[in-house]
């Protein structure tokens, strides 16, 4: 019978109704507006990322030899701000929950931290390797 239950729910999701086409993407395109602007107004590490990816991106395009090296290094930086976003969406949910503090609240605020303090080294490593070379040899 169990078995059946989860079918049975797979089905509902795959065959979810809704819009599709291009009503969905404008819709997508939306949500997607709406989720930058709110951690814009609501997150300040957010928009310290972007202001130093509206500087890093430019510097990335010109300081990268081959389009490779532009990609690692543009790809680098976009991915810091990708981890904001979902560590802000994590933190966002965890607070809809409740203001009380719990043992696994706090596991999930971390964890989100921790993903951005990785993204952020990832960041740095990119291009120290890549720059470092040039600039001392």
């Amino acid at each position: 019978m169990r078995r059946k239950k989860n079918t049975m729910q797979q089905e509902e999701f795959i065959n979810k109704p809704g819009k599709t086409g291009i009503s969905r993407l404008i819709d997508a395109t939306s949500y997607s507006r709406q989720g930058l602007l709110a951690s814009w107004r609501n997150e300040a590490a957010f928009r310290q990322e972007v202001t130093l990816a509206i500087f890093l991106i430019p510097l990335a395009l010109w300081l990268g030899e081959s389009g490779v090296e532009r990609a690692i290094l543009i790809g680098a930086t976009l991915l810091v701000m990708v981890v904001e976003l979902l560590n802000s969406a994590v933190e966002a949910a965890i607070d809809r929950i409740g203001p009380e503090r719990h043992p696994l609240s706090k596991i999930a605020k971390d964890t989100g931290s921790a993903a951005v303090s990785i993204a952020l080294l990832l960041w740095l490593s990119t291009w120290g390797c890549i720059l470092l070379p040039r600039w001392l040899g």
